[in-house]
């Protein structure tokens, strides 16, 4: 190693410290790698350049979330149909009311809302036993129900009457919904013909953002 490269550097704080703090030097012969304590401002001062110096500012900060339990870093979905209101607009009820809460709401536009998948569902003791997996048909079912609140609603013109499928089409199942997931469904009001009830939707679910089932939902409102 040359005289150059194997100068010793000196370190003079910008601010005095009332706690001195040891710092690790690394050099190598064509770089130094300098470990500093975080939010100091140190000058590096070289004895072979005396008239050189090099002022560096480390201002890292922890970031907030490190800091923060992870309990609370997740904010829960907003509401904007709790079950109470959900129970008023649509007829089903337990246990196949497969909407838990209304998230976003745009009226005759579409609607987003969410079921919580718990393993206290009772589909889980028939499929499957060892795998509990939620069955395609209630996804599409929850995702049809979402449907209702769009169509029910008074903004497009629909009543408090039953509802009924007319038709699916295109549905694929991405990935499967097991017990502990977050299905969050958006139903999406393509074309709807007042004078004969019929509604044709655009439906897809998530979980965790990923898709995992969608499909073209048609369906009929009228009375029973």
């Amino acid at each position: 190693m040359s005289a150059t490269s194997s100068s010793l550097m000196s370190l003079a704080p910008a601010q005095s410290l009332s706690q001195p703090r040891r710092v690790k030097l690394v050099q190598s012969p064509n770089s130094l790698s300098v470990s500093l304590p975080i939010s100091r401002m140190l000058c590096l001062k070289s004895n072979h350049q005396r008239n050189l110096f090099a002022c560096c500012s480390l201002n890292v900060q922890d970031s907030a979330g490190q800091d923060t339990p992870i309990e609370k870093r997740y904010p829960a979905f907003p509401t904007v149909m709790d079950i109470n209101q959900i129970r008023e607009i649509l007829p089903h009820r337990f246990p196949f009311l497969l909407v838990d809460r209304v998230i976003e709401y745009n009226p005759g536009v579409s609607a987003v809302a969410i079921k919580n998948v718990t393993i206290n569902d009772n589909f889980f003791p028939g499929h499957f036993p060892e795998r509990p997996i939620m069955p395609g048909v209630l996804m599409i079912e929850a995702m049809a129900q979402v449907g209702g609140l769009v169509m029910l609603q008074p903004e497009v013109g629909g009543s408090r009457d039953s509802f009924f499928f007319a038709g699916i089409d295109k549905v694929r199942f991405r990935k499967p919904v097991i017990a502990g997931d977050t299905l969050v469904m958006r139903m999406t009001l393509i074309k709807f013909q007042k004078r004969f009830g019929i509604a044709k939707m655009e439906g897809k679910a998530y979980v965790g953002g990923d898709l995992v089932c969608e499909g073209e939902f048609l369906m009929a409102s009228g009375s029973v």
